[in-house]
């Protein structure tokens, strides 16, 4: 096993299983948001409830987030290690029209939200759509 993961993985409370490292290797790879049926693709023989499993552990853990960019499919992405998934974490995706590509924008903060009162805030989802860098080209 890979000692990186290993330690990524035990940071995070989450047992280390090879499953699970090859995993956050893909994830860590990545440079745009991925979805499970993505994710299955990287592997010749998955299971796709273990995949589920092992991305609903890692978001749990918030080792992860999952990102609903209106495309149809819940997209995930790693986080970074500062992350703890509070309201002040919270970042723009960007979803390119053209490849349909979902990048992280962790720069951009969420802006913050002043809700009336008797309302409490869950959770947001702010997504910025148009043509990305590389299909600018």
């Amino acid at each position: 096993m890979n000692n990186e993961f290993d330690n990524k993985l035990k940071s995070r409370n989450i047992k280390p299983t090879a499953m699970r490292e090859l995993v956050l290797k893909v994830l860590t790879e990545q440079m745009t948001t991925i979805s499970l049926p993505e994710l299955e693709q990287k592997f010749d023989r998955a299971d796709k409830a273990t995949l589920y499993r092992t991305l609903k552990t890692f978001e749990e853990s918030k080792l992860i987030h999952s990102v609903d960019d209106g495309s149809g499919a819940m997209k995930y992405a790693i986080c970074q290690d500062s992350c703890h998934c509070n309201p002040e974490d919270l970042h723009v995706h960007f979803l390119c029209t053209k490849c349909k590509q979902t990048s992280c924008l962790s720069e951009i903060p969420v802006p913050e939200i002043n809700l009336p009162d008797n309302f409490s805030f869950e959770s947001v989802n702010m997504v910025v759509k148009g043509i990305c860098s590389n299909c600018k080209k």
